[in-house]
């Protein structure tokens, strides 16, 4: 009696002692496998497997643990399947009349509890000297079982104040880089950089508004960025677009469960398992930020309770609106300096040139030489030249360059014609291109300039082109080149349309082609509408 007392004592030494060792380290990693190999140690099991349940059905296996068993790779193993059918039909348990031989087995099945849930189950096989597995190794393992439920949940819980902890460090980050000029790309790469690591995925996407419809890829992270930047994806039934238009997290366990996850497979993107779908909070229309595991990948990571990954998203908006804020001022800076570059032109250079010009033409009525006339006039001539470039040039210095204005898009036409043609045209632009031409005249105006340069490139075979706009006193264009003139062009369904556009606005449209070159010369009001 006192032998049987002393085996149950040191027993259940043995269980806390195991207790003790599981709680040593209160990180995920190794745990299951520590678990395994102290309830082997205790019941002198020759081998045994961990699993745990994967948290989309109770019926499959997601993370494994195994000792003392051949042919374990990467946590793979021909077991895994028969596990699965022992939580369908687990081993039949001995009666209560039966006898001390009956109630020893060569198996154990014991589940891994954390309160009600069934975290996983550990499997003991084989007792080492053969007498099989007694009643009492089957309580010992219980106790184990349950006592490794809450050590689990203690490292679940300090593995998500950890997380957690790695999120708030994450927005205190990017918002200390605000106290520096930062760009607006830099920053969607910075966020989308440090939601990655913290929330230890495999891909990250920034998605910002492009209009009221659709929302564009700024910036990727984990991925090569060729095939995903600047894709759009609707707002219309897709995981995103519901996410930035009713301002509410999104957690996706499995993809291949959600239709709405389709409208992300653009060519580029990337085949996810899970992901989590934030939105980017701000006082301007929202975006969103795309948080995913790649299949095969899927952790119980998107377990966690998004409300902290959020106050990164909502920081993340704010840090993406001041940055914004800061591009703006630096740009209306930039305006100011331009505002007053091109005062000093106009007040200053302007002036003093047309001062000069004036003189030099009285002068000439003072000189006798013909040839000296000439060559002053001549010079008079390109004063008036520099002056309207120096007008151009203040104009243009009013212009974003990024801005799609009406004087990039023709800069735009032109440099397409420019690679089919093996030279550039010169283009010549008078007057506020920008602030006189209405969207109506515009729209009609950037046809006629895209087909004038169309027919040079199919039938001028020129070698100069000349593009003239001024838009002084009303919107006047003129296309001229060198080349052998329209020929059969001239009847051609483009040059009518031109024609067609001009009186359409109350203008006119002049053509005159010759062998020696062709001019086009498309007129109309300035208030046509």
């Amino acid at each position: 009696m006192a032998g049987s007392a002393k085996v149950a004592g040191d027993r259940l030494r043995g269980v806390l002692d195991a207790v003790a060792s599981m709680s040593s380290d209160l990180s995920l990693d190794g745990l299951l496998e520590r678990i395994l190999r102290q309830a082997g140690d205790l019941v002198d099991a020759e081998s045994g497997f961990l699993d745990v349940l994967d948290r989309r059905s109770d019926r499959r296996i997601g993370s494994f643990a195994a000792y003392g068993i051949a042919g374990v790779v990467d946590n793979q193993h021909p077991g895994r399947q028969l596990l699965v059918t022992l939580l369908e039909q687990p081993a039949p348990q001995p009666g209560p009349d039966a006898g001390p031989e009956e109630s020893r087995s060569a198996f154990i099945g014991v589940p891994v509890r954390i309160h009600d849930f069934l975290f996983g189950n550990l499997y003991l096989i084989g007792k080492r000297n053969g007498a099989g597995f007694s009643r009492e190794d089957e309580e010992l393992a219980a106790a184990v079982a349950s006592a490794a439920g809450v050590v689990i949940e203690n490292a679940r819980l300090y593995e998500q104040g950890e997380r957690q902890r790695l999120w708030l460090e994450a927005a205190a980050e990017i918002t200390t880089a605000l106290l520096s000029p930062i760009s607006r790309p830099t920053a969607l790469q910075l966020v989308a950089d440090r939601a990655r690591d913290v929330a230890a995925s495999d891909f990250v996407a920034l998605l910002m508004p492009r209009d009221a419809s659709s929302l564009i890829v700024r910036a990727v992270s984990g991925m090569p960025p060729e095939g995903i930047v600047e894709e759009t994806i609707s707002t219309d039934r897709s995981i995103a677009g519901d996410a930035a238009r009713l301002l509410q997290t999104i957690v996706v366990p499995d993809t291949e469960l959600e239709p709405r996850y389709e409208a992300h497979k653009t060519p580029g993107w990337p085949d996810l398992g899970s992901l989590m779908v934030l939105p980017l909070r701000s006082s301007e229309d929202a975006g969103a930020m795309v948080v995913g595991w790649l299949k095969g990948h899927q952790t119980d990571r998107w377990e966690l309770d998004p409300s902290v990954p959020q106050r990164f998203a909502d920081q993340a908006a704010l840090v993406l609106q001041v940055a914004r804020a800061q591009e703006d001022q630096a740009l209306l800076a930039v305006f100011e300096d331009r505002d007053r570059i091109g005062r000093d032109l106009h007040d200053l250079v302007i002036q003093r040139l047309f001062g000069i010009g004036l003189m030099l033409d009285n002068t000439t009525k003072l000189v006798s030489s013909p040839s000296a006339a000439v060559r002053l006039s001549s010079a008079i001539d390109d004063i008036d030249e520099t002056i309207k470039d120096i007008r151009r040039t203040i104009f243009a210095l009013g212009t974003s360059p990024d801005a799609k204005d009406l004087r990039s898009q023709i800069e735009h036409s032109v440099d397409h014609a420019a690679k089919l043609l093996g030279f550039r045209p010169e283009v010549r632009l008078t007057g506020p291109v920008d602030g006189v031409v209405s969207d109506v005249v515009r729209e009609h105006l950037l046809a006629v300039v895209g087909e004038t340069l169309s027919n040079i490139v199919r039938h001028a075979e020129a070698s100069r082109v000349l593009l003239e706009l001024d838009v002084s006193s009303e919107i006047d264009l003129r296309v001229g080149d060198d080349g052998r003139g329209l020929g059969a062009a001239k009847v051609g369904t483009g040059l009518r349309n031109i024609r067609q556009r001009a009186e359409l606005l109350g203008g006119s449209c002049e053509i005159d082609s010759s062998p020696g070159g062709t001019m086009i010369h498309w007129t109309v009001p300035r208030r046509a509408t």
